[in-house]
Order: structure tokens, then sequence, then C-alpha cells
């Protein structure tokens, strides 16, 4: 998506005197430095917060403000109390907050209206991560002052239905009520973005008729690459054996359908030393550990635990496939590192996952709660380390359509746009 300028040649030719504009017609706008923006960027979700939405928000806020952007955050506290502070060159106002009932780990903040902070903020443009406690109270209080909003989605009531202790057969009409609220709160957006083209389609899918424009998350390419160093060193620093690896990474929770990994290692292993490697935490951790004692796989199954940031390049290149059998991705940022760091993917054939995963390019995608299909793909990759080669670097080259640079620079515009 961003491609670098091409080198200039040593010595530039002079223009053909026809070709230079008569001072008159050259653009003015294309003279001015474009001013930055004022972004309140309004989220239920927010580091020490761990999880995809979070993390995306991290990264938006810190890259546009490296990119000489204003850029202010509103979310709840982590520790309670309202705070602001100025981190990574973003201001950061923490509202007052308590723990989330059903997810005690995470907390809920409560604000009645948010209209005192968006006048003293005064921002170009209010994009919210969100359309729940403080993403439908930034839109509301943006509407009272006038001030555009870009509205980006990341929800999925299957995010929801393990934290609400929602019953399986309650799940088809909660589902319908939340997309319903979802409706209702996004359509006061000026413009609306999701991941994917996929995703679009999902809320199209949903009843929400209004335009919905597909902007990657995008990762760092320059963290995230092949790794130079062997993989035995590097498992070796996370108290790996060397064995052929399969990764996953991210939060252990229903959605996400570890189980079928943990199923599929008895059809992988016959005779082949692989081992699965879970990085993350959440409240399926015990349940998968009973279940790969229960049936004899426990001593090839490691479960790293959480993983700092500033370590999980390294995490990537200790695996030879990755694998993501969750089923509501909108985009799965934890692929997309793993696809930049040159490791083929085996993925569940559900929401956005087709859009990254290639069949026969870059992996395979299985048909979700097939365990024998699923075992077969990976059996493929860990037994043929050339084909794992060609598609890790396939991989790779659809990586880096995902820059996130692009995706700063498409969100700028966007602010641009609505704000004129």
């Amino acid at each position: 998506m961003v491609m670098s300028p091409a080198a200039p040649s040593a010595v530039s030719p002079a223009p053909a005197p026809s070709a230079v504009p008569a001072p008159s017609a050259v653009p003015l706008a294309g003279l001015l430095p474009v001013r930055p923006s004022r972004v309140l960027i309004a989220t239920d979700t927010y580091p020490p917060d761990v999880n995809g939405a979070s993390y995306f928000t991290h990264r938006l806020a810190v890259g546009l403000a490296g990119r000489g952007n204003d850029v202010h955050v509103v979310c709840a506290s982590d520790t309670g109390p309202a705070r602001t502070e100025r981190v990574g060159g973003v201001t950061v106002h923490r509202l007052r907050s308590a723990p989330l009932l059903v997810h005690p780990s995470m907390r809920v903040s409560l604000p009645a209206r948010l209209d005192r902070l968006v006048a003293s903020v005064a921002p170009d443009v209010v994009h919210t991560q969100g359309h729940f406690v403080v993403g439908r109270a930034a839109i509301a209080a943006a509407r009272r002052g006038n001030v555009p909003v870009v509205a980006t989605n990341h929800f999925m009531p299957d995010n929801l239905f393990q934290f609400a202790h929602v019953p399986g057969r309650l799940r088809d009409r909660a589902g319908e009520l939340a997309w319903r609220d979802f409706n209702r709160i996004f359509s006061h957006a000026d413009r609306i973005t999701t991941p994917t083209r996929i995703a679009a389609g999902l809320l199209a899918d949903k009843g929400f008729d209004c335009p919905v424009e597909p902007v990657s998350c995008g990762i760092d390419l320059g963290r995230f690459r092949p790794p130079a160093e062997p993989k035995s060193r590097i498992r070796a620093a996370f108290g790996l054996p060397d064995r052929d690896t399969v990764l996953f990474v991210g939060r252990l929770d229903e959605e996400k359908r570890l189980d079928e990994l943990i199923r599929a290692l008895p059809y992988i292993l016959n005779g082949d030393d692989v081992q699965l490697v879970l990085a993350g935490t959440g409240g399926r951790r015990a349940a998968l550990e009973q279940l790969a004692r229960r049936i004899g796989v426990g001593r090839h199954v490691t479960f790293l635990g959480f993983v700092r940031d500033e370590d999980l390049p390294l995490a990537y290149a200790a695996a030879d496939v990755f694998a993501m059998p969750g089923v509501a991705e909108l985009q799965s940022i934890a692929t997309l590192e793993a696809m930049a760091t040159g490791l083929p993917v085996v993925a569940a054939d559900a929401m956005a996952l087709p859009h990254l995963v290639h069949p026969g390019g870059n992996g395979y995608l299985y048909h979700p709660g097939d365990v024998q299909e699923l075992a077969r793909h990976l059996t493929s990759l860990i037994t043929m380390p050339g084909l794992r080669s060609t598609m890790g670097a396939a991989s790779r080259a659809i990586a880096l359509t995902h820059d996130h640079q692009a995706s700063l620079a498409r969100f700028e515009e966007i602010y641009r746009e609505v704000a004129r």
C-alpha cells in the first residue's frame, strides 16, 4: 500500500519551457503543508487491556502522534480514579471506572456526558473505536458540539457471549439485539470504517445501510519480519524444546476454539516431534491444560502466558507454522504479524481469515470443527520444509500490503475529508 519513491537520478534534466506552468496556474493547495489534525479517540479498551481492539487503538494513537497530529484518547481508568497523563506523545484522559462484573480483569466507565471534555480538547474529529459506553458517550457529545465523527468497528457479538455468560439457546436473539443497538449508535457517525471488505459485508448483512470503508489495521513491518538468527536459539530464549513448532498468539477464550488445535495433535504426531505453543492469557487456559493432559498430548503443549509486546516478534520467529482457529476475526492482527514474520498459516475458513489466507498459496483454510482436516494441513507444512518456506515467503508478500503507515495516512485523509 505504501511504495518507496524511486531514487532520483544524479542529475535531473531541466523541464522543457512549455512544461513549466505560469505562476497563476500552480495550485496553491499543493504548495501549502497539510495542517496536522487534533483527534480525540474514544475507546472502551486501551492498554494495559489485552485484546486486539486495545492494541490497535494504541498503535493508531501513537502512530498518529508520531506523524505530527495532536492526539487525545478518552478511555476507562485502569486503576479506578480518573486522571490525565501524557504517554507516548498521546494525551490520555482516563475516566473513573469500576471492575466489570462479568469480566473482573476489565474495567468499565460510566460517563454520563463527555461534552466538557470535547469542548476543552476542541478536536477536529472524534474517532470512536466502538459503540459501547465510552464510544456512544463520545458520539453523542460530538453531535451536540458539531464535531464530525469517524467510527471504526471491531465488534462481533461472539466476542462477548462468553464474558456475558449468554446461554447457547439465547445467543441468536442476543446477537440480533446487539446488532440493532450497534446500527442505532453507528448510524450517527459521518464516516464508518472496519478492517476488511469481509467485515464491511458483515455490517451490510446485519442491516447496517450506511457506506463502510475497509481500512486495514496495519502492522509495523519493521518489527515483524523473518528472523536472521536460528530458530533453535530463539526457542531456547523462551525455554522451548527445539522441535517443529505450531504457534497461536491471542486470547485463550471461547471464540478462539483452541480446543481444536489441541485435539488435532494426536493426528499430527504419528512419529513427528511437534509442539503446540499458545501465547496469551484468557479464561479457557485451565480447561485447555486439562484437555491436553486428558488426551495424552500434555508434553507437546506449552502455554507461554502473557508475552510482552517487545518480545512478540521473537515469539513468532520461534515458530514454523502459525494457526488461527478463531471464528470471530474481523481481520486478525496476530495472523498478519505471523505472516510478516514469514510463517505459513493454517486458519479457520470463517469471517475475515480467507482475506489473509490463500489456500495453496500462503497456507490452508479448514472447516471450523473439522479437526482431522486441520491436522492434515498442519502435517503437510510440518513434514515439508520446502513447502513451508515457499508459503512463508508468500505470507510475507501479502503482509507487505498492510503497512500501518499506509493505514495511518488513510485515516488522516478521512479526518480531513469529514472536517471540511
